[in-house]
C-alpha cells in the first residue's frame, strides 16, 4: 500500500512538473491580449470534457451541458495494476452508462514513470485493455508524448518511439480510431515542429498508414489569448486535429495565481477565446476541455470548471452558455 501511494503521489508529480515545462513559458510580460481570431462561419466541432473522475456523470451540471464525448488518461499498462485498472473500470463503465463515447489516451504507468516500455510489453498490456473495453474505439497512443523527460520523474518517448508505439496499438485494435500523436504546444513550436517531422519520417520507415486524426494540447496558446501557434501547429499536423486537451488556468503556481478570485475571471476568459481558437479553422473537429473537477487554494495545477466542493465556476457557465445557451445561469463559486 505505501508503494501505491508513492506511485500516486510520483505520478501526480510528474503531471505538474511536466506542465511546468509548458506554462513557465506563459508568465512572460505582455504575452497574453494579442491576434483573437475569428470563428469560422463554416467550422464545427464536438465539444467534451476531459477527467479522469466518474463523478462528474451524475452531477446534474454536467448533465445540463449535453456533451457527447468525454476523454481519460490510462496508463499504459493500466491492466496489470488493480489500481490503476479499478480507476478505469470506474471511469469508462460510468461514461458508457451516460451513452458517452470514450477517448482513452495511453499514458505512462503509475508504477515506473521514468521507465519506456518496449514496444512488445507496451503492445501486450495495450491489446489487454482494449479487449476489456469493447466499446471503447478511440485511443491516443502517448499522452504529450513530446513533452520531454523529466530526470527522476518521468520518461517520454521520441518522435521516433511514439510513431512504434502508434503502430503497435493500430496492430491490436483493429477497427479503431487511433489518433496519430498527442502533441503539447509552447512558446516555442520549433522544438514540436521538429517532433511531428521525426514521428511522420519513422511512420515512413514502418511503412504504416499515416494518421487521419491528430491530437493537440494547446494550452499555451489559448492562456496567451493567441492563436498563431495553434494555426502552425494544425497545419504541420495535417488531416483532421482534434484539440485533446485545452482550458483555462485557474491556479497555477505562482505564475497564474487566484488571489481573490482574479484566476476564475482569467480563466472564463480564457475559454471564450478557446472556444473562438476552435472555431476559426475547419480542420478542427473536437475540443475536450481539460478538466471538471478543480483544486483548492494549495493546489498547484487548476483548470477545473468546478471548485474542490463540485461548485460551478465562471468558466463553466461560459462552457454552458456555448454549447446549452438556455438554463445556464447558477450561483458561482468564489474560489
Amino acid at each position: 500500500m505505501a508503494i501505491m501511494r508513492r506511485s500516486r503521489r510520483l505520478f501526480k508529480l510528474g503531471l505538474a512538473l511536466a506542465l511546468a515545462a509548458l506554462l513557465a513559458a506563459l508568465a512572460v510580460p505582455g504575452a497574453m491580449g494579442s491576434g483573437a481570431p475569428r470563428a469560422h462561419a463554416a467550422s464545427s466541432y464536438l465539444t467534451g470534457i476531459g477527467d479522469e473522475g466518474p463523478e462528474m456523470f451524475t452531477n446534474p451540471l454536467w448533465r445540463q451541458l449535453h456533451t457527447k464525448v468525454v476523454r481519460y488518461i490510462a496508463p499504459y499498462d493500466a491492466i496489470a495494476h488493480p489500481y490503476s485498472l479499478s480507476r478505469a473500470d470506474a471511469f469508462i463503465r460510468a461514461a458508457e452508462a451516460a451513452h458517452q463515447q470514450v477517448l482513452v489516451a495511453f499514458y505512462h504507468s503509475e508504477y515506473s514513470a521514468t521507465r519506456l516500455p518496449s514496444i512488445s510489453v507496451y503492445q501486450h498490456d495495450v491489446q489487454k485493455f482494449v479487449r476489456r473495453y469493447p466499446n471503447v474505439r478511440q485511443y491516443q497512443s502517448w499522452d504529450e508524448s513530446n513533452r520531454g523527460n523529466i530526470a527522476g520523474v518521468l520518461a517520454s518517448p521520441s518522435g521516433s518511439a511514439a510513431a512504434r508505439y502508434y503502430q503497435a496499438l493500430i496492430r491490436v485494435c483493429s477497427g479503431c480510431s487511433v489518433i496519430g500523436l498527442d502533441v503539447l504546444d509552447a512558446a516555442n513550436i520549433s522544438p514540436t515542429l521538429s517532433y511531428i517531422e521525426e514521428f511522420k519520417r519513422e511512420i515512413g520507415r514502418l511503412r504504416t498508414v499515416m494518421p487521419r486524426i491528430w491530437g493537440l494540447h494547446n494550452y499555451s496558446d489559448v492562456n496567451r489569448l493567441e492563436g498563431w501557434r495553434t494555426q502552425a501547429l494544425v497545419t504541420a499536423l495535417g488531416g483532421q486535429v482534434w484539440l485533446t486537451e485545452t482550458g483555462g488556468l485557474v491556479q497555477f503556481g505562482g505564475a497564474f495565481p487566484n488571489h481573490n478570485g482574479s484566476g476564475l475571471t482569467r480563466a472564463a476568459r480564457v475559454l471564450r477565446h478557446m472556444f473562438a481558437v476552435a472555431g476559426s479553422d475547419s480542420r478542427i473537429k473536437r475540443l475536450y476541455i481539460y478538466n471538471w473537477t478543480g483544486g483548492n487554494s494549495r493546489t498547484r495545477f487548476d483548470a477545473g470548471l468546478m471548485n474542490a466542493r463540485n461548485q460551478p465556476r465562471a468558466g463553466y457557465q461560459v462552457v454552458c452558455r456555448q454549447l446549452h445557451a438556455a438554463h445556464c445561469n447558477v450561483k458561482l463559486a468564489r474560489n
